[in-house]
């Protein structure tokens, strides 16, 4: 009795995780810079800079302590999305390209960035992008 009992313990907790398993998308993190590769946050070029979705609404963004803009709740959806980002230095667009995560987990995952504007290159450093404006 007290196997069963036991038995059926651990099947609940284990049903229990599993509707309550949640995969976020992964950050994206933006490292602003110059042409001489200088952060453009910490020598005060870029003072003033928001990103909105193609909706108009604004996309909540955190400042790292080395100077990284981290973007907020995004990625969280099956699909395409468009943003635009302002800044007193300059305008781009990037589309973020979500999907469904695929395992045990629900949630989503985030495919591919593009980005477009002029006078701008981006480099995937391996866990953030690193944005030339120029």
């Amino acid at each position: 009795m007290k196997k069963t009992l036991l038995f059926l313990i651990i099947t609940l907790l284990f049903i229990s995780c599993e509707k309550d398993c949640y995969n976020a998308p992964q950050p994206i993190v933006f490292e602003f810079v110059n042409s001489n590769n200088e952060n453009l946050i910490a020598n005060g070029t870029l003072t003033a800079y928001s990103i909105q979705d193609e909706n108009n609404v604004g996309v909540q963004l955190t400042k790292t302590s080395d100077n990284m803009v981290i973007l907020e709740n995004v990625g969280a959806y099956n699909g395409v999305k468009n943003y635009k980002f302002y800044s007193n230095v300059k305008l781009f667009d990037f589309s973020i390209y979500s999907s469904e995560f695929k395992g045990g987990c629900d949630g989503f995952q985030i495919n591919k960035l593009t980005f477009t504007g002029v006078g701008i290159d981006v480099t995937d450093e391996k866990g953030y992008y690193k944005i030339v404006l120029q």
